[in-house]
C-alpha cells in the first residue's frame, strides 16, 4: 500500500508542469486538453534516465501551450488531426496514424487542427529522472 501512494505522489507531481502550461491556455481562454500519465519506469540501461508515456488529448480549439521536455519525445497519433508547432519549424499537419519527434529541448505545442473535433495521441518520453516532464516557455 504505501508503494502505491508513493507512485501516485509521483504522478502527481509530475503532472504539475502540465498544469501549469495548461492553466497558461485557459488564461488564452482555449479548450482545455486532457494529459494522462499511463506508465514510468527507470531506463535500465543509462542511470539517471526514465521512460514515461502518456496520452494527450485535444477537444475541439484544444492548445497545449508552448513547452520543452527535459529528453526525447515520440509519439503518435490515435484519432483526430493536429498540429504541432516546433519552433524554428514548418508546422506539421497530423492525422491518426501519423508519428511524431520532439528531440531534447524543442520548443513545441500541440493544437486540434483549425475545423476539426480535436483529436488525441500517445506519447513515450524518455527524459532525465527527478527533473519535470514539461517546463512551459513563453
Amino acid at each position: 500500500m504505501r508503494s502505491h501512494a508513493f507512485v501516485i505522489a509521483l504522478l502527481v507531481l509530475s503532472a504539475l508542469p502540465a498544469t501549469a502550461i495548461h492553466a497558461q491556455d485557459a488564461a488564452a481562454g482555449a479548450a482545455q486538453p486532457k494529459r494522462t500519465l499511463l506508465d514510468r519506469h527507470d531506463q535500465s540501461e543509462v542511470p539517471g534516465k526514465e521512460i514515461v508515456l502518456g496520452t494527450a488529448e485535444l477537444p475541439a480549439g484544444g492548445v497545449i501551450g508552448w513547452h520543452t521536455h527535459n529528453g526525447d519525445e515520440s509519439g503518435y497519433v490515435l484519432r483526430g488531426n493536429l498540429v504541432l508547432k516546433t519552433r524554428g519549424q514548418p508546422d506539421q499537419v497530423l492525422k491518426a496514424g501519423d508519428h511524431f519527434f520532439n528531440a531534447r529541448g524543442a520548443v513545441h505545442s500541440l493544437i486540434a487542427a483549425p475545423g476539426s473535433d480535436g483529436g488525441a495521441a500517445v506519447s513515450t518520453w524518455i527524459v532525465d529522472k527527478g527533473k519535470p516532464l514539461a517546463e512551459p516557455v513563453k
